[in-house]
């Protein structure tokens, strides 16, 4: 496995991590929230720069449906991203406290946040999704497995759709939906809640929307589009 295979992964993998955790916005408190989310911006640009072939390919790729579909996800993962980063700074009160630029935008850049911050969620999720052969690529040469098992696709079939299951019923009861199309432009947050609780609902959230962009990615490359 090359280095920068590894470096890709190790990258996701906290990427992915920092976003279960940014989500628990009040739960792990303002200064928290902040520092990870610089870190978290900081691994995107190190996730930029270790795709950049990737991304300089872009003009020269023969876009089938596969692709047309990847490029917009990463486009708008990408804007999500950016549009995070600005509305943070304006928020901030702690890591960028001293730019004092908050004053008569708060209101504006809270409502950018929370769009930015839901919609992004769900994108890079099913982000995700659309390079998980990619994952599981890598699992199979790590655990050195060469044969394809029938009785093993079908066990991580049913886990992956019963994790989109849950996740299906977390999105409504966390009412996901109201926040992205601004219904609700307060997120509420249930204090005696245990953080296990919160990250096992949102785990599956994304793994819901993980399973959307596998499973869309697949039609797509088995109708060679």
């Amino acid at each position: 496995m090359k280095p920068k295979t590894i470096y890709k992964i190790a990258i996701d993998f906290f990427l992915t991590v920092g976003l279960l955790l940014l989500m628990a916005y009040e739960l792990i408190g303002e200064a928290t929230h902040e520092w990870i989310g610089v870190s978290m911006l900081l691994l995107c640009i190190m996730h930029h720069i270790l795709n950049w072939n990737w991304i300089s390919h872009l003009p020269k790729v023969k876009y089938t449906a596969y692709n047309i579909l990847q490029t917009i996800v990463t486009a708008f993962v990408f804007l999500s991203v950016v549009g995070l980063m600005i509305s943070g700074m304006i928020l901030s009160r702690h890591v960028f406290d001293f730019l004092t630029i908050s004053d008569g935008q708060s209101s504006l850049a809270r409502i950018l946040h929370m769009l930015c911050a839901y919609w992004g969620f769900v994108l890079m999720s099913v982000h995700m999704g659309l390079h998980l052969n990619i994952l599981m690529s890598f699992t199979r040469k790590v655990l050195h497995i060469s044969k394809p098992s029938v009785p093993r696709a079908i066990f991580l079939c049913t886990i992956g759709l019963l994790i989109a299951a849950y996740g299906i019923y977390a999105f409504f009861q966390r009412q996901i939906g109201s926040y992205l199309f601004l219904q609700n432009e307060f997120v509420f947050f249930d204090f005696n809640e245990p953080l296990i609780a919160f990250f096992a609902d949102y785990l599956a959230i994304m793994g819901l929307f993980v399973c959307i962009g596998y499973y869309v990615s697949k039609l797509l490359r088995l109708q060679g589009q």
